[in-house]
């Protein structure tokens, strides 16, 4: 493993979750938000082979700017292919620190029990995956994507009523689409 590819792809992979998080509403200093790769190896390491910087040590815990209550953990298991007993091991912390929402990222992928086990855990808990190679960048910023506002209820019956419109005739988005699963959105949501 070459470690200095290592290191700056897990410093891509964090910034990138960090402004996930912040576009999702939740609060994240701006210090994180612009952390250096210098920054980066200076408070996690620079040696992944010697577990400098430990996966584990990456783990985020994020509160909602409107709802402090809301809580979401990132997490950054080490092991390439996530099992049940990873997912199970995090269901469980969540449930210690009272927290129903984590974003899991993934290596490599997921095994088919895990995958499902994500499915069955809803609605007490919403968890989502990412494969590291998803978040190498951010979509989001990419000059073919355009802009996504996520409107609020009240915005979207206003949406709605000014051009006499029924919830119907609104384009879809699917659920598995890059964009909505950067934003978390869920069915009934207007971007």
């Amino acid at each position: 493993m070459d470690d200095e590819y290592e290191t700056y792809k897990l410093w891509r992979v964090r910034k990138t979750v960090w402004q996930l998080c912040h576009d999702r509403g939740y609060l994240v200093a701006q210090s994180e938000l612009d952390q250096t790769l210098e920054g980066f190896k200076l408070q996690f390491g620079d040696k992944p082979s010697e577990r400098r910087p430990n996966r584990i040590d990456l783990t985020i815990l994020v509160a909602h700017s409107e709802d402090p209550t809301d809580q979401m953990f990132i997490f950054f298991p080490e092991e390439p292919k996530v099992g049940i007993k990873t997912i199970k091991s995090f269901c469980q912390r969540m449930q210690e620190e009272n927290i129903t929402r984590a974003v899991i990222v993934v290596q490599l992928g997921m095994t088919p029990s895990a995958k499902q086990s994500l499915g069955d855990m809803a609605p007490k808990y919403i968890l989502e995956y990412f494969l590291e190679s998803e978040l190498l960048i951010n979509i989001t910023e990419h000059e073919l994507v355009p802009e996504h506002v996520i409107l609020t209820p009240e915005e979207k019956t206003e949406l709605l009523m000014r051009y006499k419109l029924k919830e119907n005739h609104l384009m879809r988005i699917q659920a598995g689409d890059p964009v909505a699963r950067y934003f978390g959105l869920k069915r009934g949501q207007v971007s």
